[in-house]
């Protein structure tokens, strides 16, 4: 396998953004949730004005993971007061790692996470932190595997549906 190469989106990018995002949320999540659910959640969280938002706060980050100039998946990273929920400024959240299916098993997933983990040392994040889906065993086993911890629970809302997240989170050595 060719070398995977990993670099920050830009707001050039959104529309690459939008297709990796929407494409790798419905190969993970649409054969356990309904069709409806699944297109207000694209909808709303994919959609132009969000992700332009979220590519203009300086507390996030997006970065793609690319093999031979193609996108096979993203990593969004939080800090400070644009994290979903701890706002601790000694910590970054990762609120997304996602492969393209085909990729899966291709240590695409380790790549993103261990530059989240690069970027949470420059940093000097004291922990990482992030809420994985409990219907997720894929997930759990990747992140358990890295040394994270389940510290916590949160309700995730996915359209109509009130769904689980294990919050998890690993200390980092600094």
């Amino acid at each position: 396998m060719q070398q995977i190469t990993v670099r920050k989106i830009t707001a050039a990018d959104i529309i690459e953004l939008q297709k990796i995002g929407k494409l790798t949320f419905t190969e993970t999540f649409s054969s356990e949730n309904s069709k409806e659910n699944m297109k207000k959640y694209l909808e709303s969280g994919f959609s132009t004005e969000k992700l332009t938002e979220e590519l203009s706060d300086l507390n996030a980050e997006f970065y793609f993971a690319e093999l031979n100039g193609k996108t096979i998946g993203y990593l969004k990273l939080n800090f400070e007061q644009s994290q979903t929920e701890l706002k601790d400024d000694k910590a970054l959240e990762i609120e997304r790692i996602y492969v393209l299916k085909e990729y899966h098993g291709k240590k695409v997933g380790q790549i993103l996470f261990d530059k989240a983990i690069e970027i949470a040392k420059y940093k000097k994040a004291n922990y990482v932190w992030l809420g994985v889906w409990e219907e997720n065993p894929r997930a759990i086993n990747f992140y358990t595997k890295n040394g994270f911890v389940e510290f916590d629970k949160h309700i995730f809302k996915l359209g109509q549906d009130e769904q689980t997240d294990i919050m998890m989170k690993l200390k980092l050595k600094n």
